[in-house]
């Protein structure tokens, strides 16, 4: 068991801050996800944690132990890379197995450790084939496994799944979530591009900034559990970036404050309210309007707008449809059942519920939303 704490953590390249003020506390057993867009710094933190990256400044501490000079070998740490890094030449039983074998190990403890490892991953019958004879998702599934048997307190995952195809990354995802259960007591650290796979497998998220905004406000834009971020994002930034397809944004004017109640008006003319508290915000103040396209609701309902469909995207199981927003290059996104089918040209009705409507004032931060925002249990069955 091992909690991982960065304490003011900061990168820099010369005069280029890559990471600045990260400050995070990784219990034992948790998965954490580092998530943000390219060039964020997420696998440079997660190097400096494997010990891969010096640390420019703060602390990093694994057990309680100070960790900033401690040589990755010493860390009690296994790493999975993007890349396979594999040894063609080995079978899978000698790829798991390296580590073990190149820290002369036991023969009985290493064969004992590989066949557990294979079971769990499902690689019983591969070990005695060769990495060329395996497919991504089985070469990947390897180099899982040669991290497993090692035992480590802490797992890193450096965007896994990112050369598997579709299909794949959503079976070895699963395997990964699996290994987490499996694995409790030993804490997850996982980077990733792709905001699905954060949703995911993640207790928490730490979602990083990139660009101007880390010098800014810091690297960290926001860290909480998937359905903090998803429900209440704290900027413009997280929630146009946490969901697919992303929250709709549309100027407005904020017209009164109430006590957990808002009405705002489009620049297209419209009224309408949100279930938000802007009293710290004076009549006649610029904000933003923010709503996911699967909380639209189409036909008759309250705070109805009607606009026109510019194009459609069917993709079975829902039917995204773009409408004119009256904002240049950026569509109002509905997402509708797989069902449904609107021709380029014709008018809808589209309703914006109060409870799901997002506000953010002209600095970016979100109003804060007055709604509940808890997980529904399901019926546990006789």
């Amino acid at each position: 068991m091992a909690d991982i704490e960065l304490r003011s953590i900061h990168k820099s390249y010369g005069d280029v801050s890559v990471i600045r003020d990260v400050n995070l506390h990784i219990r034992s057993g948790e998965f954490c996800v580092f998530v943000g867009p390219s060039g964020c710094g997420k696998s440079t933190l997660l190097r400096m944690v494997a010990g891969l990256e010096d640390i420019s400044s703060g602390e990093l501490r694994i057990a309680g132990e100070c960790m900033n000079d401690t040589p990755p070998a010493r860390r009690g740490v296994a790493m999975v890379f993007q890349s396979y890094a594999l040894f063609p030449h080995l079978t899978v039983r000698e790829n798991i197995a390296f580590g073990l074998t190149l820290a002369k190990k036991p023969a009985d403890e290493i064969a004992r450790k590989v066949q557990h490892a294979a079971q769990v991953l499902q690689l019983d019958a591969l070990l005695d084939r060769k990495p060329k004879a395996l497919s991504g998702g089985q070469r990947q599934r390897v180099a899982i496994g040669r991290a497993i048997v090692r035992e480590p307190g802490v797992f890193l995952f450096d965007e896994p799944l990112s050369n598997l195809d579709a299909a794949l990354r959503v079976q070895t995802r699963f395997e990964i979530a699996k290994l987490h259960h499996d694995y409790g007591r030993a804490s997850m650290v996982y980077v990733t591009h792709d905001q699905v796979e954060a949703m995911t497998l993640a207790d928490r998220i730490l979602l990083l900034n990139a660009g101007e905004a880390v010098q800014r406000e810091g690297s960290v834009a926001q860290c909480g559990s998937p359905l903090e971020l998803y429900h209440r994002p704290r900027t413009l930034f997280v929630a146009g970036f946490i969901g697919s397809p992303k929250m709709n944004f549309l100027p407005a004017t904020l017209v009164s404050a109430a006590p957990g109640r808002a009405t705002v008006r489009l620049h297209t003319g419209e009224t309408l309210e949100a279930a938000v508290d802007a009293q710290r915000l004076p009549p006649g103040a610029a904000v933003t309007l923010g709503l996911r396209p699967e909380h639209t609701t189409l036909g008759g309902t309250p705070q109805q707008l009607v606009r026109s469909v510019l194009w459609q995207e069917r993709l079975g199981e829902s039917t995204s449809l773009y409408l004119d927003s009256g904002v240049a290059g950026a569509p109002w996104i509905v997402k509708a059942a797989g069902h449904t089918h609107a021709a380029a040209g014709q008018r809808i009705a589209f309703g914006l519920p109060p409870d799901a409507l997002h506000l953010f004032d002209d600095q970016g931060l979100a109003l804060e939303r007055c709604v509940p925002d808890g997980d529904v249990a399901l019926p546990i069955a006789a």
